[in-house]
């Protein structure tokens, strides 16, 4: 038995001096604006988690109207979409992850990111792909104004 979910997220670029991609932070002339601190890695990747699980999104388990969740480390919402995975019967068989930007360069990130991962999730590094692409200097993020990121996820039966 598998469930596949994908997900999608974006964040706009603000104040700050850095970016959290993947629990890791990566110096950036920018910051983000989010409720959370804007992990669009994580955050696409629990869409996806949750999504495998037709639990709905991640704005339902961590909406932004809830001020606990003001400046979260995104990887606490990580941890919850993996808990329910378990709580099902389910694990993480990967995780394929692609950040959408001009800048900041991921390539440079990528292990400690796929690192962070891994460990989070309690799986293989092999598990956990980040890759990295820009749009061509197209749209949003081409223009600099943000950052997205699209995940997909397979679950296995435990």
């Amino acid at each position: 038995m598998v469930r596949i979910g994908q997900g999608y997220d974006v964040h706009a670029f603000g104040d700050g001096d850095h970016v959290m991609l993947a629990g890791v932070r990566v110096p950036h002339g920018r910051g983000i604006v989010a409720h959370s601190d804007g992990d669009v890695a994580i955050h696409a990747l629990c869409d996806a988690m949750l999504g495998a699980l037709a639990l709905g999104d991640i704005g339902q388990h961590f909406p932004p109207s809830d001020e606990r969740w003001r400046g979260a480390d995104s990887r606490a919402f990580l941890r919850h979409c993996n808990a329910l995975i378990g709580q099902r019967g389910w694990k993480v068989g990967n995780a394929d992850i692609t950040v959408i930007c001009e800048r900041p360069k991921v390539g440079p990130h990528a292990q400690a990111m796929r690192e962070c991962l891994s460990a989070e999730l309690g799986i293989a590094l092999d598990a956990v792909s980040i890759k990295a692409t820009t749009t061509e200097t197209l749209g949003f993020t081409g223009r600099g104004e943000g950052i997205a990121a699209m995940a997909v996820c397979l679950l296995v039966s435990a």
